[in-house]
Parts: C-alpha cells; sequence; structure tokens
C-alpha cells in the first residue's frame, strides 16, 4: 500500500550534506564577487569594505579594479589597446619605477582614470577619495623605487626670480601670466588652480606634451620661486589698467587691433560726412 503524499507545507526539510554546502557555497562565489567589485554610480569600482587608513592591499585592490586594464596587473603595462577584463579596450604604459610622485599627480588632479586613451588628459573631478588616492600611491610606489611626493617651500621662494625663470622656461606655452592657451596637438592648462605640491609634480614630471624639468635644470630654490609667481598670478597686481581677464598678450593685442578699426572708421565716416 503507497504511502499518501505529504503536503509542501508538512513535508520536513532534510538536513544539507556537507557536499551540497560546498557546492552552494561556490555557486554563490561570482555573486558575491559580483557585489564586491560593483560599479558605483560615479564609474569607480571598490571592494566592499575599505579599511579606515590606506593601505597597499586597498591600493591593489582599487588598481586591479579601475588601473589593470590600462597599465596592466602589476603594473606592468599593456602597449596595445585589446579586451580585457569587462571587454574594456585599453593601453598605457608601465608604472614600475616611476614611483608616488606620478601616480600622485594624475590622481589628485582627475586626469585618471581616463574616459578616452587617445584623448589629452585634463582635469575634472576627482572620482577616488584621499584615502583612495593615498592607498593607490603607496601601491604605485611599492611597484619600483621612484620620487616621492614632492614638498614645496614656495614662502622661501623670490617672485622676481620666479617670473624670470617662468619667462624662460615656461611662458612660452602657458603664456606670462600662466593662463595657458593652444600649442600644436595639445591644450595647454591654465596654472591658477593647482597648488603648490601640484605645480612641483608638473615639473618634475613633464605630462603629456610638457617637457621634463630636472633639479639640475630647475633646481628646488627656483622651483619654489616659480611656484610662488604662480600663485601671485591667481591676483596680480594690474597697474595698466583694463586687465583683459589676464589673458595674456593675444587678446589684448586683439582688443587693441579692433580699439583701432572701431576709431579708424569712426574718423573715416565723420571726415567723409564733414567733407560733403
Amino acid at each position: 500500500m503507497s504511502r499518501p503524499a505529504q503536503s509542501p507545507s508538512r513535508r520536513r526539510a532534510r538536513p544539507l550534506g556537507a557536499g551540497r554546502l560546498l557546492a552552494m557555497a561556490i555557486a554563490l562565489v561570482p555573486v558575491g564577487a559580483g557585489v564586491a567589485l560593483a560599479a558605483s554610480q560615479n564609474g569607480i569600482v571598490r571592494p566592499t569594505y575599505e579599511p579606515p587608513k590606506p593601505t597597499v592591499a586597498l591600493g591593489e585592490e582599487l588598481f586591479n579594479a579601475n588601473c589593470a586594464s590600462c597599465h596592466g596587473i602589476g603594473g606592468t603595462g599593456i602597449e596595445h589597446p585589446r579586451a580585457t577584463a569587462g571587454d574594456i579596450s585599453g593601453a598605457g604604459p608601465s608604472l614600475k619605477g616611476v614611483g608616488a610622485m606620478a601616480a600622485d599627480f594624475y590622481l589628485r588632479n582627475g586626469f585618471m582614470p581616463l574616459e578616452n586613451i587617445h584623448t589629452q588628459p585634463g582635469r575634472r573631478r576627482v572620482l577616488f577619495t584621499r584615502k583612495e588616492i593615498a592607498a593607490l600611491t603607496a601601491y604605485v610606489a611599492a611597484l619600483g623605487n621612484g620620487p616621492g611626493v614632492p614638498h614645496p617651500q614656495p614662502g622661501g621662494g623670490d617672485i622676481s626670480e620666479g617670473f624670470k625663470a617662468f619667462t624662460e622656461d615656461c611662458a612660452g606655452c602657458h603664456q606670462s601670466v600662466a593662463r595657458g592657451g593652444y600649442v600644436t596637438g595639445a591644450r595647454v592648462p591654465p596654472l591658477q588652480k593647482l597648488g603648490p605640491t601640484e605645480i612641483a609634480e608638473a615639473v618634475r614630471i613633464g605630462p603629456y606634451l610638457m617637457p621634463r624639468f630636472t633639479s639640475h635644470q630647475i633646481s628646488d630654490p627656483q622651483l619654489n620661486s616659480i611656484i610662488r609667481y604662480v600663485q601671485w598670478t591667481n591676483r596680480p597686481d594690474n597697474r595698466g589698467g583694463w586687465s583683459i581677464g589676464n589673458l595674456g598678450p593675444i587678446p589684448e593685442g586683439l582688443i587693441a587691433w579692433l580699439a583701432a578699426i572701431v576709431l579708424g572708421a569712426l574718423c573715416l565716416a565723420l571726415g567723409k560726412r564733414f567733407s560733403a
């Protein structure tokens, strides 16, 4: 005689064996990993837990999730664009031996991560927190010996000496009042929003098409004077009249030519009227 089937509500759940528990745990690993590396709304992939202070381990996690698609696992670099994890195509130089200075500069200014590897890095909203930047910087520094983050002292510099050095080495691209501009194949950014550390890092690194200046070319005391002069350009003492936003000699020359053309046309019109 067959036993009557038990209703679902009256069935007893059988205890799970060790084998079934192990299988379920393995099946849930990808789900857990997906949660742990879920991309946030601002485009940065973060672990579900971050220690209260920056660590090299945290930097490695952030690097593998956000930087390795271009710079390779372990910062070895990717020479030619190719699809990597997440079908992201990227290419970037090796970071072994670049030190903390380059990582701090590019991350602090929002140059990285790049939205497009074929465009010039530009200043934008920084996506990493200060702790994350410190952790990433520590990780990149651990990849090989390289220069550390500089600590300039612009208070010990001289504005006139800084103006002289800036005119000789920097004004050809950044203009004499550090307002930036355009050169062949690149945009030259203004320097007014940069702090002393960022200016010192840029001089020593030479980002994008900017030349790199070693301490033999621009000494640390000269660099302090340059930084002090750049800081002075934030609020220059305009004694010559209308500054036109301190955009430099080209806009000022255009305004002068425009004024001359308008005055010349007015003189011609008045001359014809009174001579008629």
